[in-house]
């Protein structure tokens, strides 16, 4: 995992994003162990005190378990996954929908413009 950060946002929260994407979209399976703090920290080239603030995180909203003695383990709780994919989701439409209409376009355009994209989409 190889990251180039913003500087406009904690590093940890990127990280927490990073590993968070990679969960939802099948690179991190339910149940899979994840590096340790020492493995990320040495791979990102940061202080091991960002990943453990990281894990920290990640575990408090219970996107990963430690198991005493094993490591940590991506949550085995499919409807937690999907909560979390779902939550960037949204987070993505409003990112979008907001510019959309920063450049002066209405909901119903926005709407029509989305249908065309997709429908141009689904013929490629």
């Amino acid at each position: 995992m190889s990251m180039e950060f913003d500087n406009n946002l904690p590093i940890y929260l990127q990280i927490m994003n990073r590993i968070k994407r990679e969960i939802v979209t099948g690179k991190l399976k339910a149940g899979d162990k994840i590096p340790s703090v020492r493995e990320l920290a040495a791979e990102l080239q940061i202080n091991p005190n960002t990943i453990q603030r990281t894990f920290q995180e990640l575990e408090r909203e219970d996107v990963v378990e430690t198991r005493r003695g094993l490591g940590r383990y991506v949550t085995s709780e499919e409807a937690k996954i999907m909560t979390i994919k779902k939550e960037m989701a949204g987070d993505l439409l409003d990112s979008f929908i907001h510019g959309m209409q920063e450049l002066g376009f209405s909901n119903q355009d926005i709407a029509v413009i989305v249908a065309e994209a997709v429908e141009a989409e689904n013929k490629s």
